[in-house]
């Protein structure tokens, strides 16, 4: 599984960060490296829900991330 990061910096200096690959995947950070961290946490704990609620995931799981 790879997962595109999408950022966007806020006018009051605060980033966006978007997983595009997991709707209403939306963190924002302080700077964009803090934004990064915060969507790869929550792409890890949106898989680890949908593990534990038996959901079958995609593929088998390796995952990874990419800086749109």
């Amino acid at each position: 599984m790879k997962y595109t990061v999408e950022f966007d910096k806020e006018d009051d200096g605060r980033w966006i960060a978007e997983v595009m690959e997991i709707s209403g995947a939306l963190v924002y950070g302080n700077s964009k490296d803090e934004a990064l961290a915060k969507a790869e946490a929550l792409t890890l704990r949106v898989l680890a829900e949908r593990l534990e609620n038996g959901e079958k995931l995609p593929e088998e799981l390796s995952i990874s991330f990419k800086s749109a």
